[in-house]
């Protein structure tokens, strides 16, 4: 579904990820992981188009995407929830929903919103920026999924969540995976969502990836303290 090939990025002539070649197979769960500040969400910017690529390539489903701009990606199927949510805080929760309707030619019913969280119903006409942090984040991934993405990239869901909606997050990747087949790459710290959800785990160092882990291994803490810092 996605392949990144020795793919560098940076700001301003600096280089954050040097030389990152990832798989994302069709269907899979894969946690990207890695203390702060070693280059995870600079990655994922450049996977969704809004960081250039100063070296390699980028395939989703066996085209390239690099050269294209980030509404074209979109349009594609790569869904993307950034951290910190990224809604509109002086829109209604409805007027938030719609605008996802505009990533793709495959739309959803803003009610199936609804159903993935039916509290955003009952805060349809309140404004987003009103809203509880859980519920933010509920608002921010419905919205992307009301685009029919094929590719969801979920940065730090868990950050500032309390562990309700952290689980409640967690259930509902593993539902899509499970029943719609959706691919999903986590960029997590979160080292029970990454155990419930990831089918396997890239481990970055300095902008780079290390190697891989299967989620148990992080059941180990001396093992999760290398790779998360925690």
């Amino acid at each position: 579904m996605l392949q990144l090939d020795a793919v560098s990025v940076g700001y301003g002539g600096s280089v954050v990820n040097r030389a990152v070649t990832i798989l994302v197979k069709q269907g899979e769960i894969v946690a990207l992981i890695g203390r702060n500040g070693v280059g995870k969400s600079t990655l994922a910017k450049a996977i969704i188009g809004l960081n250039p690529l100063m070296a390699g390539t980028i395939q989703l489903a066996g085209q390239q995407i690099g050269g294209l701009p980030a509404h074209r990606r979109a349009r594609l199927g790569i869904g993307f929830v950034p951290q910190g949510r990224g809604i509109f805080s002086g829109m209604t929760v409805a007027e938030n929903l719609a605008t996802g309707r505009f990533l793709s030619a495959t739309l959803r019913p803003i009610d199936y919103a609804y159903d993935l969280f039916p509290i955003l119903k009952d805060r349809r006409n309140q404004l987003g920026g009103t809203l509880s942090g859980g519920q933010q984040q509920m608002l921010s991934i419905a919205r992307v999924l009301l685009g029919s993405p094929r590719l969801l990239i979920l940065d730090e869901p868990s950050d500032g969540i309390q562990p309700n909606i952290v689980e409640q997050i967690g259930e509902l990747c593993l539902r899509l995976n499970e029943d719609q087949g959706l691919t999903i790459l986590l960029i997590e710290q979160n080292l029970d969502l990454i155990i419930a959800c990831a089918h396997r785990c890239l481990v970055m160092e300095k902008g780079s990836i290390a190697r891989t882990l299967e989620p148990r291994d992080l059941e180990n803490p001396e093992v999760a303290r290398q790779a998360l810092a925690i």
